[in-house]
């Protein structure tokens, strides 16, 4: 009788799986076509010396990816997608953790501090950018008039044509946003098991000692999560350094999107040049992308 039963419900399960695929087959044959065809094309222009029509191209084998790794702005520019990232997994994993913590505690005002965190997120890029670029310009920006209004006008820099000052004004844009971060740890925060806590409560545990020794490392699988969504994050970034520094003074605060950007733009024939510096992009990205599943699946057991 048993068999009988469960017999049509697994016909029934074949038949739903049959026909949900036939609904995505569509979809996955867009998405196979589209990424196999830019992965080709980027591996056919990476080859030749071409200009953005794509007209009478020259054959060059590997000199693009030659050249490139001998391109010293081409290798710090990855070096500072590297540092750009660890400041901003750095705040995530300090500043973005605590801020969760308080927020799920209750703290009043809570819809006010969500908003203020998370609205930078939720906003454009290239409008939080440009906002810190107006505001730290040297002669109407809002830093240095607030400087002199208050009689602190020896205070005042050329923020964004000095190395040092530019290239800390990149990473607090890096560090101001982590709304997202934000967002992933108010989420599990509010999955996790309350009979540690009510256990480290009994005991006499103080608030900086829960969040410490019990909370922060039942987080492990969330910190994770932010540390490599960030790093991977921070080579699509383009807009952050784009409309703020443009990537100077000089090459100081280059990273490989205004890299790329830089090379499209040109208008000469390096169409080529830029499709070979995408595909190590892509490489790294891909490479990142491998650890996280990898990282994600030996957390989830």
């Amino acid at each position: 009788m048993s068999e009988q039963v469960t017999t049509p419900r697994r016909r029934r399960s074949r038949s739903d799986a049959k026909t949900a695929v036939l609904f995505l087959i569509p979809l996955l044959v867009v998405y196979a076509v589209y990424y196999v065809y830019s992965i080709v094309f980027l591996a056919q222009t990476s080859t030749e010396r071409v200009g953005i029509a794509l007209l009478r191209p020259i054959q060059v084998g590997f000199t693009n990816f030659i050249n490139l790794f001998q391109d010293d702005v081409f290798l710090r520019s990855i070096l500072n997608n590297l540092v750009f990232a660890a400041a901003s997994i750095g705040a995530s994993l300090t500043v973005a953790f605590f801020i969760s913590v308080a927020l799920s505690a209750g703290v009043k005002m809570r819809k006010l501090f969500y908003l203020l965190f998370l609205l930078p997120a939720l906003t454009p890029l290239a409008l939080v950018a440009t906002i810190f670029g107006s505001m730290l310009q040297e002669q109407y920006g809002a830093v240095n008039e607030t400087l002199r209004a208050v009689g602190l006008g020896g205070l005042a820099q050329a923020w964004l044509t000095s190395p040092v000052w530019a290239y800390t004004a990149v990473i607090l844009i890096f560090c101001y946003l982590i709304g997202l971060p934000i967002m992933y740890y108010t989420a599990d925060l509010a999955a996790l098991p309350t009979s540690a806590l009510e256990a480290a409560l009994i005991d006499g545990a103080g608030t900086f000692r829960i969040m410490g020794s019990i909370v922060y490392p039942m987080m492990r699988s969330t910190h994770i999560t932010v540390i490599l969504s960030l790093l991977l994050g921070s080579f699509r970034a383009l807009e952050q350094v784009l409309f703020s520094t443009h990537g100077g003074p000089g090459t100081t605060t280059q990273i490989v999107g205004t890299y790329l950007y830089g090379y499209v733009n040109s208008g000469g024939k390096t169409i080529g040049y830029a499709a070979a510096a995408s595909i190590v992009v892509l490489l790294i990205a891909l490479a990142i992308s491998i650890v996280q599943m990898v990282i994600t699946r030996k957390a989830s057991r």
